[in-house]
């Protein structure tokens, strides 16, 4: 008698636990069935199990009787739904399209936040085959954890119908529900990102130092008008930073010391550092500060580079209003990642830059992954990702950490 393959698709859920998985496997490969698609969640020690199975029409029936009986046994439901060969073809036929990972992010998550970015997803004609939760379960009270941050992520298959569209659509949700919104294509250089650069003013820390160290020489108002000019892309980075160097001329170098060991630190940053140790990235910081923060900062939480701005010293101890070398600007930071990434024998794809202001947009453009941290409007809008609702550990989530790794 000729014998017909089927394929089956078998569903099972019910109270999560141990063996289910090894029980229900072993009675597929006692009668000879191949597995060609199987994927597993727990969702509050709830179980949702599904496979795919191709086995001989002769066989089908009594493995369907021992899955009933054991299923039953343990206390979960089955269900079974025959698969035609021209279903599984298409679907074979699909693994070649695109996948894109799309990642909401932000201080806590609603139905409304997750409807709407599914919307976006689907009006471009995508598909969602996986949603995971990459941060731990969120307390009942709202102020029970007052730097709470709720991150899932999307991962979808197809091609956009437009993809700059959807980018904007993202935005616009973004700014009116408060979360970020990351797409990024899922090539092989997602899952091997190597190096990270970082800006240090108001990214890694809270501030500019200049603007702290015209506070100390009793410029503050003048500087900080410079800097804000400068970082909103109205004024040339190079002009200012000259002009407001100018301005600390006789200021007595000891400030130094004492703003360093004040700086305020950007939320996220020791936990994100920590993890990208342990997991063997290379951290740079690219700065047009100035370098004796930038390594006070390497010291305290192990970055790897450090590439700033020398100020002039005199023999009296006091600044002398220059400064040494070339600028580090927008120009020389997108050269420093491109060397880096030679020096690390990684490909540029494989870089990520994170910044806040103008002067980073040329590195943020070069990168891999380019990150707008808190940034100025200009800046965010330019980038093709962007953080504002939470800390610098949620780069982490953008490359796909969960908080259980982070342990």
């Amino acid at each position: 008698m000729t014998q017909h393959r089927e394929l089956i698709q078998i569903n099972i859920s019910g109270p999560d636990q141990s063996g289910i998985t090894a029980a229900l496997t072993g009675i597929l490969a006692r009668h000879g069935a191949s597995i060609l698609d199987i994927g597993q969640a727990d969702i509050h020690h709830t179980l949702a199990l599904g496979m795919l199975i191709k086995t001989d029409s002769s066989r089908s029936g009594e493995i369907l009787k021992e899955l009933l009986f054991k299923t039953n046994d343990m206390h979960v439901q089955v269900s079974f739904n025959i698969v035609t060969e021209e279903e599984y073809n298409t679907w074979v036929g699909n693994q070649g399209k695109n996948r894109y990972i799309v990642t909401l992010l932000g201080r806590k998550i609603t139905a409304q936040h997750i409807s709407e970015i599914s919307k976006v997803i689907s009006d471009q004609g995508l598909n969602i085959e996986t949603i995971t939760r990459l941060t731990g379960r969120q307390p009942l009270e709202e102020d029970a954890e007052p730097v709470a941050k709720a991150c899932i992520e999307f991962s979808v298959r197809g091609t956009p119908r437009d993809r700059e569209g959807m980018q904007s659509d993202f935005m616009r949700l973004a700014a009116s529900l408060n979360v970020d919104v990351s797409v990024q294509e899922d090539t092989m250089y997602r899952r091997c990102r190597r190096l990270i650069c970082f800006d240090m003013d108001s990214t890694l820390i809270k501030t500019e130092v200049i603007d702290e160290l015209a506070d100390r020489a009793g410029v503050g108002p003048e500087v900080r008008a410079i800097t804000e000019s400068a970082m909103r892309g109205e004024l040339d980075f190079r002009e200012s930073f000259t002009r407001r160097v100018a301005l600390l001329k006789g200021l007595d170098v000891s400030v130094m010391k004492e703003i360093a060991e004040n700086l305020p630190i950007t939320e996220g940053l020791e936990r994100m550092m920590e993890v990208l140790k342990r997991s063997g990235y290379k951290t740079a910081i690219l700065s047009g500060g100035f370098t004796y923060f930038g390594q006070y900062l390497k010291n305290r939480f192990g970055f790897d580079y450090v590439y700033a701005n020398e100020l002039e010293i005199g023999p009296d101890g006091k600044l002398t209003g220059r400064y040494l070398g070339d600028i580090v600007d927008g120009t020389r930071k997108r050269e420093l990642l491109k060397l880096l990434a030679q020096v690390e024998q990684i490909d540029i794809a494989q870089t990520i830059a994170v910044g806040d202001g103008a002067n980073d947009l040329p590195m943020l453009s070069q990168a891999g992954l380019g990150i707008a941290f808190h940034a100025k409007p200009k800046v965010k809008a330019e980038a093709s990702q962007s953080i504002s609702t939470i800390g610098l550990d949620g780069v982490l989530y953008f490359l796909g950490f969960k908080d259980s790794y982070m342990k």
